[in-house]
């Protein structure tokens, strides 16, 4: 297939988006399918700790980067009561979820979660149950984590094996209020006010916290917009984020809408951002409400028949998606978008973690393995470091069914100012500055030639990783590296431009270091 016309990717270190949150690469966990049972929790697994949970998924989710986790839903939280998770295990009591339509036992509650967690080396993000119940509930379990003893719910967590507190900082308050399918499902103006209220309740228990309030369910919903300006209007000066959720599919065929999945994603911030600045200047406010992308991957929808499709049961699979190098590639530009919105979007959460919809898949009894989603979500979180810089980008047009005329070209780039040498121990001098340079091929079918014009300096090539969307192979258990990130030689950067050819339907990390004793 010949090239098309090149692109140019121009950078320049003035010309800076902001520092990169590490928040930025969180995950998400839920009570859904196999994610906790079966996922993350397998007392029977040769590998299970003390606690029951699979210490081959921990190692792989530390390598995944996971920065912070959300728990326990997801529409799980909705009819969630907090308490039956906590105490002696044989103690708790038996629940039916109604949002999952699932036997629900509870021998993984949050005092275990908050316990795995911390051994990931991550930040815990819990979600209050604001469908079925209210501020009430919410105070009770932040007094139960955060609160250091000698109250009711303190105490408890201390009876429970928690001498110290857990310390929560990030609090999301409800889950996707605005979708029918919701236990307790509620208008913008309804949810406004509770939100408002556990706000209240609970900054007055824990100055500290950080609190995220439900924003659409995603940009397609009837209420879009309308709904977040008329929650933040209740919650303005008592949230810190409004959530944002997103999911992506192939449509019969249409790889190259699919390959554009970014543009939506990015139209979805800018419409959210411009609604919250909308409310602050109503309000009069100086305050810049954040942006949590809490839900977002890459999700075959129309493969599940829906929750009224399914029957109450234990365990089970739910929705274990497997994923081919092109929704690799679609997650990769995912990432790129989030990156370049890092002056407004401060936490994302990939969903889920294991199995469900997740980079990570496992099998009762046997091995856990990298889904084809994994790298580039990995290779991200590892190199995305320092500022991300605004690339000006000049791109042959792609026509789409979805999205009209696209670039073809979408790039990125972070800079920071040393490499990490336990991250990256091939960068010849880590004294010296790191470049990670994101470029996605959108076409289907065309390659791309591009040139990649680099900060001022004098850059060495480190290397370049890529995966490409070729034949729709799997990852499995009989075959963990079907699809994997390649690793190739970059060529010699001659007068600050390195000239690359990027395979149609790929993803590429190009990376870069300068020597300590750079000249600026």
């Amino acid at each position: 297939m010949p090239l098309t016309d090149a692109a140019e990717v121009v950078l320049d270190e003035a010309f800076r988006v902001g520092p990169v949150p590490r928040r930025l690469f969180g995950s998400f966990v839920e009570h859904m399918g196999r994610c906790v049972y079966g996922g993350i929790h397998e007392p029977g697994h040769e590998t299970a700790d003390e606690d029951g949970f699979r210490q081959d998924v921990l190692e792989l989710a530390g390598e995944l980067g996971a920065s912070v986790v959300r728990y326990p839903g997801g529409n799980f939280v909705s009819g969630y009561r907090w308490e039956d998770g906590v105490g002696p295990r044989g103690d708790r009591p038996v629940r039916l979820d109604r949002a999952w339509k699932a036997v629900e036992t509870n021998q993984v509650g949050t005092d275990e979660f908050l316990r795995w967690v911390r051994r990931l080396g991550a930040e815990p993000m819990l979600a209050v149950n604001l469908g079925t119940r209210g501020m009430q509930e919410a105070c009770e379990l932040l007094e139960y984590c955060n609160h250091p003893g000698g109250t009711a719910w303190s105490d408890m967590r201390i009876r429970n094996g928690a001498r110290e507190p857990h310390d929560v900082r990030l609090w999301c308050l409800g889950n996707e209020m605005d979708g029918p399918w919701q236990m307790g499902h509620k208008t913008a103006a309804e949810y406004g006010r509770v939100a408002a209220e556990a706000a209240r309740g609970m900054r007055r228990l824990d100055p500290r916290i950080e609190l995220v309030a439900c924003g659409s369910s995603h940009s397609r919903m009837p209420t879009f917009g309308a709904w977040e300006a008329e929650v933040l209007e209740h919650t303005y000066d008592l949230v810190d984020y409004v959530s944002l959720h997103a999911y992506y599919q192939e449509h019969d065929g249409d790889a190259a809408s699919f390959l554009a999945s970014a543009v939506d994603m990015d139209h979805m911030i800018d419409a959210v951002v411009a609604t919250a600045d909308a409310v602050g200047a109503r309000r009069r406010s100086r305050k810049k409400i954040r942006l949590s992308f809490d839900e977002w991957n890459v999700w075959y929808q129309s493969r599940f028949g829906g929750e009224d499709s399914l029957e109450f049961a234990d365990t089970r699979a739910l929705i274990e998606d497997d994923y081919s190098a092109l929704d690799a590639v679609v997650v990769g530009n995912l990432l790129l978008a989030l990156l370049r919105h890092s002056d407004r979007v401060a936490i994302a959460c990939q969903a889920q973690l294991v199995n469900v919809i997740a980079p990570i898949r496992t099998e009762p009894g046997g091995p856990a393995w990298r889904q084809s989603i994994f790298d580039p979500f990995a290779l991200t979180a590892r190199h995305a470091r320092g500022d991300v810089l605004q690339a000006a980008v000049t791109s042959p047009m792609l026509p789409t069914g979805r999205y009209g005329d696209v670039a073809q070209l979408d790039a990125t780039a972070t800079l920071a100012p040393a490499p990490d040498p336990s991250l990256d121990p091939a960068v010849p001098d880590p004294a010296g500055a790191a470049l990670s340079v994101f470029l996605v091929n959108r076409s289907p079918d065309t390659p791309l030639r591009t040139s990649v014009r680099l900060p001022r300096g004098r850059w060495v090539p480190v290397g370049h990783l890529g995966v490409a969307a070729g034949e729709p192979r799997v990852n499995s258990a009989a075959d963990p590296d079907a699809v994997r990130v390649r690793y190739q030689e970059l060529p010699a950067v001659q007068e600050g431009v390195v000239q690359v050819e990027l395979p149609a339907a790929s993803w590429s990390l190009l990376r870069f270091a300068e020597p300590a004793d750079r000249e600026r």
